[in-house]
């Protein structure tokens, strides 16, 4: 029987991420400053997003149901704990710090300008330019931060696929998967919990890309 894993902002979360990356990084290498701002907006709004969404979401989706202490993900690392509906304990790690460094990566380029000043972040104005280009630097190298992490990512989810046989792939597609020894699917949120996040992270993306 098919049992609920994912809920559809979870899954539109995951898929929005690997789309802005990728064009993240295409515009910064054409030099398409315009449209890379714009876009990081709304990675700043998706991240928030996933933030307030990590509260108030479907049960797969809040952090409280996912992110373990050291002694589940020791106990799952020793199969002394099965991983039930949702990410595993290690996977929690991933999904953690990849939202912990997307947040630092739109922060900093927030703050950041290029080097003829005429590109800025919308926050750039409240630090000096030396500042600025500072982070502008920092904001490069932890790109490369990021894509390595992803790479460990993708390589995780190759792993599950090829050695365990277990497809972490298509409940992110299609949002569920066949339970497994009486499994107890995904509790969705109310409408309204969506509406909520989804107004909170527009209007403070809006906010911050204003300026403040």
């Amino acid at each position: 029987m098919k049992i609920a894993i994912w809920d559809l902002p979870t899954r539109l979360f995951h898929w929005l991420v690997v789309v802005l990356v990728a064009l993240q990084w295409w515009t910064a290498e054409e030099e398409m400053m315009d449209l890379h701002i714009v876009l990081g907006q709304i990675m700043l709004g998706l991240v928030l997003f996933r933030i307030f969404w990590g509260l108030i979401g479907g049960s797969t989706a809040r952090f409280a149901t996912f992110v373990k202490g050291p002694r589940a993900i020791l106990a799952y690392l020793g199969g002394r704990a099965k991983a039930g509906v949702g990410h595993n304990p290690l996977g929690a790690l991933s999904v953690v710090a990849l939202l912990a460094l997307l947040a630092v990566q739109v922060g900093l380029g927030l703050f950041a300008s290029d080097e003829d000043g005429l590109y800025s972040g919308p926050l750039a104005h409240w630090i000096s330019f030396e500042a600025s280009r500072i982070l502008a630097e920092r904001h490069e190298q932890m790109f490369d931060v990021l894509l390595v992490l992803i790479g460990l990512h993708v390589a995780a989810i190759l792993f599950y696929l090829v050695v365990k046989r277990d497809n972490l792939i298509a409940p992110m597609v299609g949002g569920g998967r066949e339970g497994r020894d009486g499994e107890a699917p995904m509790k969705p949120a109310p409408a309204w919990h969506f509406l909520l996040a989804a107004g909170a992270a527009a209007g403070l993306t809006l906010w911050i890309a204003s300026g403040l």
